[in-house]
């Protein structure tokens, strides 16, 4: 494991490098516990990163794509900032339109989170005091992230609180599996394990209905290209200008690792599968990443230069009786995984 230690705006910020037998990498920050980039081979053995990203630390500071970081206290949205815990308004910042978004605009993404070496990988972790970004409770979480010989990017989410609190952790990294810098990932083939989603208003706020996908261009139940239909006439698709829903996990059970979504590029041969203890992957097609930091290789994101697949709880779910619970109580352990694991074929 290679450490380096580099200076930024707000503070010194530590990069890990994980390299395993075969030559694959992985490039993991302090700034928002954050994936800076997988090094994985192509179906002809040729190496590229396949994770969007900027050259410089500064750039992951409050950048609007959220690139490879971890989202808190909570990701996705809450409906215009408010949710009650046994009949107690808490009121936090609106970030997003009229909604909060991933845990306010000085979230743990922008946060430099303390950090030590594991094997074969990183834990960092954080303390949220209570009522940071109006959120209850002292917080303390630790994200932790291995990489093994078989190319599997394993992060385990442990949190505690001293009050009862909402909490909602993912990663929020973008894969391009033809290389960070190789433009749309519309051609790229996509398949979900559900055969729901989470219909939503304008605003991407949940209606909390449950509805099938069956019939919709969010019907991803068999695999197929993500740009298809991307353009169809369908509100979920009008209201984000693509995709950015949530989708349900099929036959969903608390604590246990399933495999939930299957992308793959023709054009490279390269797969990663993403499993999870989470009940539901918010899947989102970049189509707002022109005008973010320029890439690694200095070149200029456009719309749909990537794809992120953050695993997660309902968004909302604290305003949504009929979701799953995203309430942490005292003496509870808030645990999740999320596993990338990159293949070809």
């Amino acid at each position: 494991m290679i450490k380096e230690c580099v200076a930024s705006s707000k503070g010194d910020v530590t990069l890990y490098t994980i390299t395993n037998a075969s030559g694959s990498s992985v490039k993991l920050s302090s700034v928002g516990a954050g994936i800076v980039s997988v090094v994985v081979p192509d179906a002809s053995g040729k190496m590229a990163d396949v994770v969007i990203g900027y050259p410089n630390v500064d750039d992951y500071f409050y950048d609007g794509p959220y690139a490879g970081k971890v989202p808190g206290r909570y990701a996705n949205r809450i409906a215009k900032g408010h949710f009650s815990i046994d009949g107690k308004e808490y009121t936090l910042a609106i970030n997003n339109g009229p909604n909060a978004l991933h845990g306010g605009p000085e979230s743990f993404g922008q946060k430099i989170w303390a950090s030590e070496e594991v094997e074969n990988g990183v834990r960092f972790s954080l303390e949220s005091p209570d009522g940071e970004e109006g959120y209850p409770g002292n917080l303390k979480v630790t994200a932790t992230y291995t990489w093994s010989e078989n190319n599997e990017l394993r992060l385990d989410f442990v949190a505690v609180c001293d009050q009862k609190t909402v909490i909602n952790l993912t990663n929020h990294a973008y894969f391009n599996l033809d290389g960070e810098s190789a433009g749309t990932v519309l051609d790229h083939m996509l398949r979900l394990a559900a055969s729901c989603y989470l219909p939503t208003d304008d605003t991407l706020i949940p209606s909390g209905e449950i509805a099938e996908v069956a019939g919709t261009p969010m019907d991803f139940t068999s695999e197929k290209r993500i740009g298809a239909e991307i353009k169809a006439d369908f509100p979920a698709l009008n209201y984000g200008k693509g995709y950015d829903n949530c989708w349900v996990v099929d036959n969903w059970t608390p604590g246990e690792l399933k495999t939930v979504a299957w992308l793959r590029s023709e054009k490279s041969g390269r797969v990663l599968e993403v499993a999870t203890t989470q009940p539901a992957a918010q899947v989102y097609t970049g189509n707002w990443l022109a005008g973010c930091p320029k890439s690694k290789s200095g070149k200029d994101y456009q719309d749909y230069d990537g794809v992120a697949i953050e695993c997660q709880g309902f968004p909302d779910a604290p305003n949504h009786a009929n979701f799953p619970s995203q309430l942490l109580e005292p003496g509870q352990e808030y645990k999740q995984t999320i596993v990338f694991t990159f293949k070809t074929k």
